[in-house]
C-alpha cells in the first residue's frame, strides 16, 4: 500500500506540475472530487481493516508477554526486563501513507464541500472589471444564491434566486467552459440590449450614468488618469470606464459564432441583442476594454457559478478588502 500511495501521490505532483505550466487544463473542483473518494477509500480501509489489524496485533503482544510473564513468574523469576510498551506503540502507530491520505479525508471532504456548496474563492485576472474589480483582486464567490448545484458537473438541482441586473457573476466562458470569467449582468430573459456611441439602452430606454468628480481612475499602465461615471442598473450603483479613445468596432473579424446568433444585430459602432430564455447578456465595467457578450454571445443558466461579492485579500493594497458593490 506504501508503493501504491507513493505512485498515487507522484501522478498528482505531475497532474499539478503540468497544469501551474500550463501543458493541460485543470479542473480545480474534480480534482477535489476524486481526492475526496480516494481518502475516504483510504479511511474506510483504516476504520475498518488497517486499525482493527494493528489493535489485534498490540493485544496478540500484550497475551504473549502476559503468558510469558506467567510462566517466568511460576519458575520463580517475578522481575522481567522486557518492556512490551514501546512495541506496542509501534505496532499500534498509522503508517505514513495512512497519514497522508485518510488522515486527510475530513479536510478534503470539508473544502471540497464548502467550495461546492458555500463560498468559493477566485483571483481577478485582468483588467475587464476595472474600476469594480481590479487585477490582483481575491474575491469570494456564493455558490447558493443562485440555487444548489451539483458539483463538478455544474446541474441545478435546488432553485433560489434569479440573476438579477446589476450583479457581478462567475461563470463558465460558454466557447470553453474549463475557463471561468467574471462580469456584470446586464440583460436578463427577454431584455433588449443595446450598446451604441458607448452607451447602454435597455428595451428602449438609456440607462442613466452620471460623470464622477475628477481625478478619476489612474491607470498605471499607461499612466493616466480615465473619466469615472456611475451607472445603475436595477437598484445596484456602481462605476464603469468608458473611454472614447478606445472604441472597439464590431466587425466580423472582432465577433464570434454564437448560439442565438440570430437574435442580435451588429454594426459597425453598435449591437443589439434580445436576450433568450434561460440566458444572460454580460459586460465588463471597464466598457472599451472587456470582451464579452457583445462578441461572444449570452450566457446559459447552467454556466453560473455564483454572485460574487467580497474582496477577501489583495496583496498588493490591503485597502481592497471588503464589499466591492
Amino acid at each position: 500500500m506504501g508503493l501504491l500511495t507513493g505512485v498515487l501521490y507522484g501522478a498528482l505532483a505531475v497532474y499539478l506540475g503540468g497544469w501551474y505550466l500550463g501543458k493541460w487544463t485543470g479542473n480545480f473542483s474534480l480534482l477535489l472530487f476524486i481526492l475526496s473518494v480516494v481518502t475516504l477509500v483510504y479511511w474506510l480501509a483504516e476504520r475498518f481493516r488497517f486499525a482493527p489489524a494493528r489493535r489485534t496485533a498490540a493485544a496478540e503482544l500484550e497475551r504473549q508477554d502476559a503468558q510469558r510473564r506467567a510462566e517466568l513468574a511460576r519458575q520463580g523469576i517475578t522481575r522481567v526486563d522486557t518492556d512490551v510498551d514501546s512495541a506496542r506503540e509501534k505496532l499500534l502507530a498509522q503508517p505514513w501513507w495512512l497519514d497522508w491520505t485518510a488522515g486527510l479525508f475530513p479536510v478534503i471532504l470539508a473544502v471540497f464541500l464548502l467550495r461546492s456548496f458555500l463560498f468559493e474563492p477566485f483571483k481577478i485576472p485582468s483588467g475587464s472589471m476595472i474600476p469594480t474589480l481590479l487585477v490582483g483582486d481575491l474575491i469570494l464567490v456564493n455558490k447558493y444564491h443562485y440555487g444548489v448545484r451539483l458539483p463538478v458537473i455544474n446541474r441545478k438541482i435546488i432553485a433560489n434566486h434569479d440573476p438579477q441586473r446589476g450583479d457581478v457573476i462567475v461563470f463558465r466562458y460558454p466557447k470553453d467552459t474549463s475557463v471561468d470569467y467574471i462580469k456584470r449582468v446586464v440583460g436578463v430573459p427577454g431584455d433588449e440590449v443595446s450598446w451604441r456611441d458607448q452607451k447602454l439602452w435597455l428595451n428602449g430606454q438609456e440607462v442613466p450614468v452620471e460623470a464622477l468628480p475628477p481625478p478619476g481612475y489612474y491607470d498605471e499602465d499607461s499612466l493616466r488618469y480615465f473619466q469615472v461615471f456611475k451607472e445603475k442598473l436595477g437598484t445596484i450603483e456602481h462605476r464603469i470606464l468608458v473611454n472614447p479613445q478606445a472604441r472597439r468596432p464590431f466587425g466580423p473579424e472582432e465577433v464570434y459564432t454564437f448560439p442565438f446568433r440570430e437574435n442580435c444585430r451588429y454594426s459597425a459602432e453598435a449591437v443589439t441583442c434580445k436576450v433568450p430564455p434561460g440566458h444572460y447578456f454580460m459586460m465588463g465595467d471597464n466598457r472599451d476594454n472587456s470582451e464579452d457578450s457583445r462578441y461572444w454571445g449570452f450566457v446559459p443558466d447552467q454556466n453560473i457559478v455564483g454572485k460574487a461579492f467580497f474582496v477577501w485579500m489583495n496583496f498588493g493594497n490591503l485597502r481592497r478588502i471588503g464589499s466591492f458593490n
